[in-house]
């Protein structure tokens, strides 16, 4: 790549960039209510991606075979016991996954 193609990359990175940051901003400005579908949204999709997540993470998950998923499922234990005593939704996902690799690394 030449330093012009460079210059221009770096360039479109950035507005790419701040037109992502300001763009909500613009589209829902602070003296406006937000649209019932847009708080919708807020409300479901981050549950919608911790499912996905969980659905992710177990695809390849072989449950005849040793370790015969214990792991995984300790694991999402972990996670649920986590989250239902701090209610962190961090403190839930990070300690989950210390656990599980606590487990595959020194258990498993």
């Amino acid at each position: 790549m030449t330093v012009g193609q460079q210059m221009i990359l770096i360039g479109l990175i950035v507005l790419g960039t701040v037109l992502t940051r300001f763009f909500p901003f613009l589209l829902f400005p602070g003296g406006k209510e937000t649209p019932k579908y847009i708080v919708y949204l807020g409300k479901v999709l981050p549950m919608a991606v911790f499912g996905l997540l969980v659905v992710y993470s177990v695809k390849q998950v072989h449950i005849l075979q040793r370790p015969y998923g214990i792991p995984e499922a300790l694991g999402i234990l972990a996670v649920i016991a986590l989250h239902c005593w701090k209610k962190q939704m961090l403190l839930s996902i990070g300690g989950g996954t210390v656990f599980y690799m606590l487990l595959v690394q020194l258990v498993f």
